[in-house]
């Protein structure tokens, strides 16, 4: 068409509108397909990574949260954070507000009020698939929206850009597109044989843009500062302000998620809208400031300035009301982690949370573990304090099972206190603290045995538990780097201890002389333990816990099935 109304005057030259506008609309249309194709594939990968966790692939796939591991208490022990771990598990956000309220979550129990509040939320979470895949997949990239940066900014203190700073910024802007405009009117007027108005010479625009650098300068040092730090937090903006929009589109009934939703509405005006002006400055700033095409035409009109001025102003406005929408989005992330765990076990019930904190009980039917796939994972019924015993005395061979209905146990507390379903046919639990000693190590650098280490831990446990505060007490092979004299009068003083000061706990152990601790604490503690048995030669686990203590011990029987001569 080009070369029929150019080259051969064929055709009108306003012709070539209508192919070069059909373009741009396939531009738009094609960029809008590949858009919902990206979106259709980060979904694929959701659900993908749902199936692997139903069948039991997920682990050391996705952030692991091990930088949340560092002094934390019994983390490690239970399996909290790093590889395979249950933080790996739940996660589906897409913020590091969301990933530091499922840590923070995990890491403390809530209070009780809390817990049920959060439940009720889940619960309504749970059968909104779409929602929970809208939240999930509304990252423009596959990685966590760096949300910490947004927040630092955010709660900077303002430069101090005033909004008669920014009316003198843009009056300079103004005179100078006047200026330029008359200037390139009369070259034009030249140019085409006109005489020229005269008006405005070359060195009045000169002249005016000396004074304007001038004024520009006197703020320049403010500027840099009321834009420092935004280029970081403007990268996960937009995807602040898709979750914001997707959010506030929902209706809920629930408190807590009622809550969480109106933060997000302050004064009728959605966050969402805040956040997109906010954008809107940004994205001037990149493009006529930084873009090198432009930012000669951005430099004469003080963009960089003037955007400077805007976003400091809404700093001012709106910067201390962000960090509130970032909490409420982190939230309502870690509530979205739980209702997918929830909706991909339906069996997994909420638990009862005991209101009374003086008598602390745990009792739990069909308890497993639930990071162990479900099909393989092997229940047992637990039931501490009240009128049960206080301490059972974990007695049994190698492999059989102790250590993990320990982490058993202490995972699915962490999840009951954190007001996530639990991994059992029902529970009851008082809002209680944990100590355990499950992955007790030596340190070069501390200089300290593991025995030293241990030992160091249980005195932080039993403190814990003279404070005062309902304790559960999680005790794996206590005393094992000691002899048996020493481990004896040793462990039955610290479960005297922890049990006087009204602790609840397991303690497992391969020395049965410690399982004699029962006589000596006053029905207060009862021995269970678990047994193998030797099939066609192979060692068998049946992983169930059974009343009294263990009969035989396999560790030979170990050493002869891997060669070695014993």
């Amino acid at each position: 068409m080009a070369w029929l109304a150019f080259h051969r005057d064929a055709i009108p030259a306003m012709w070539m509108a209508a192919p070069f506008l059909g373009f741009l609309a396939l531009v738009v249309a094609h960029a809008r397909v590949l858009g919902q194709n990206e979106r259709a594939a980060r979904a694929r990968r959701l659900y993908q990574r749902g199936v692997d966790r139903l069948e039991g692939r997920w682990a050391n796939a996705g952030p692991d949260g091990a930088r949340f591991l560092a002094g934390h208490p019994y983390a490690r022990d239970l399996d909290l954070f790093g590889p395979a771990s249950l933080f790996q598990l739940l996660h589906t956000v897409r913020t590091e507000a969301g990933e530091d309220a499922l840590a923070a979550w995990l890491r403390e129990a809530a209070a009780v009020s809390d817990i049920r509040a959060r439940q009720a939320a889940v619960a309504e979470l749970q059968p909104r698939v779409d929602f929970r895949e809208d939240v999930a997949v509304l990252a423009a990239e596959a990685h966590v929206g760096q949300t910490t940066a947004l927040a630092s900014w955010a709660a900077a203190q303002p430069a101090g850009l005033t909004a008669r700073a920014a009316a003198v910024l843009g009056a300079c802007a103004a005179v100078t597109a006047v200026l330029i405009g008359a200037g390139i009117f009369e070259i034009s007027a030249v140019v085409s044989g006109q005489p020229a108005p005269g008006r405005v010479t070359l060195s009045m625009i000169i002249g005016w843009l000396v004074i304007q650098a001038a004024i520009a300068a006197f703020w320049r040092r403010t500027v840099g500062e009321a834009l420092l730090g935004i280029d970081a937090a403007a990268h996960d903006l937009a995807l602040l302000t898709g979750l914001l929009q997707r959010v506030e589109r929902e209706p809920f009934t629930s408190p807590l998620l009622s809550r969480l939703h109106a933060a997000l509405v302050a004064d009728r005006v959605p966050a969402s809208k805040r956040v997109v002006r906010l954008l809107g400055f940004v994205s001037v700033l990149d493009n006529l400031s930084l873009n090198l095409l432009m930012s000669p035409i951005g430099r004469l009109l003080l963009v960089r300035s003037q955007m400077a001025a805007a976003i400091d102003r809404w700093r001012v406005a709106h910067g201390p009301a962000l960090g509130g929408w970032l909490r409420a989005i982190g939230e309502l992330e870690a509530l979205a982690c739980f209702a997918t765990y929830a909706y991909e076990h339906p069996e997994d019930p909420f638990p009862s949370v005991s209101d009374d904190t003086a008598v602390p009980i745990v009792e739990a039917d069909g308890l497993a573990h639930p990071l162990i796939v479900e099909r393989d994972a092997v229940p047992n019924d637990i039931k501490l304090g009240g009128a049960a015993p206080h301490v059972l005395i974990v007695s049994g061979s190698n492999m059989s099972g102790k250590s993990t209905l320990l982490r058993a146990v202490g995972v699915n507390a962490v999840l009951a206190l954190a007001g996530a379903p639990v991994r059992a046919a029902k529970m009851t639990i008082s809002p209680v603290a944990i100590g355990a000693t499950l992955r007790v190590e030596d340190s070069l650098q501390a200089g300290h045995s593991r025995f030293y280490s241990e030992i160091l831990r249980i005195r932080a446990i039993v403190g814990l538990a003279r404070e005062g505060r309902p304790l559960l007490f999680l005790l794996d092979e206590i005393l094992h780097g000691t002899n048996s004299y020493d481990r004896r009068i040793g462990a039955e003083a610290i479960v005297r201890a922890l049990v006087d000061a009204g602790a609840i706990g397991l303690v497992t152990t391969h020395d049965l002389a410690l399982t004699e601790l029962v006589t000596s604490l006053d029905g207060r503690a009862a021995n269970v333990h678990f047994e193998d048995r030797l099939e066609d030669g192979k060692i068998v686990f049946d992983y169930r816990m059974r009343e009294g203590v263990v009969e035989r011990s396999n560790a030979l029987a170990l050493m002869r099935a891997i060669g070695l001569d014993v």
